[in-house]
């Protein structure tokens, strides 16, 4: 852990606001551990997470620390050890964190936790919130739910007069035919 010095250089409080101003336009936060990854990997990664409306940076540690404590936000600093690189989440981190789960199983990138809602996830924690529907899944499984009873109702009373229409055309047949 990192002491606080008694003054700061100028061009390490802008860094601090940077990250600050990064972190109030974001909704949720997941930390990773990047050794190992070249820089085509991240390059590709954070054309993933754009597509998900996400941004990966990776950020001192201290920098970041001084940030989430300067917003009240909990405290993360088992996470910001050794290699940090932070995805900063717009909308949907559950499809964020699905993208960096599946580039981990095939790259050297390491889940160390995230900040979900304001509360704290662990790599358990964020792996199965991964694995859950994200928002537009939950989304279309709750109009499909709620379109099913009209399209039964609907294909009830359609089937009234088909059936109708159905007897008579039989009847006919059966009166032609004698």
């Amino acid at each position: 852990m990192a002491l606080y010095g008694k003054k700061l250089q100028p061009s390490k409080v802008a860094a601090i606001e940077e990250v600050t101003s990064k972190i109030q336009n974001s909704r949720d936060f997941i930390f990773t551990d990047y050794r190992g990854l070249t820089v085509q990997q991240i390059t590709a990664l954070r054309v993933q997470l754009r597509e998900k409306n996400a941004e990966y940076h990776v950020i001192k540690n201290n920098f970041a620390r001084l940030a989430f404590e300067k917003l009240n936000f909990p405290n993360v600093a088992d996470y910001l050890t050794g290699p940090t690189a932070i995805a900063f989440a717009g909308d949907d981190s559950n499809e964020v964190a699905k993208v960096l789960v599946d580039f981990a199983k095939e790259n050297p990138v390491k889940l160390k936790g995230g900040i979900v809602d304001k509360n704290v996830y662990n790599t358990a924690q964020m792996e199965a919130f991964s694995r859950l529907p994200g928002k537009n899944q939950l989304i279309s499984m709750l109009m499909s739910a709620m379109n099913a009873p009209l399209q039964n109702l609907v294909y009830a009373i359609n089937g009234v007069p088909t059936k109708l229409v159905r007897t008579l055309q039989a009847v006919a047949d059966q009166k032609a035919g004698k």
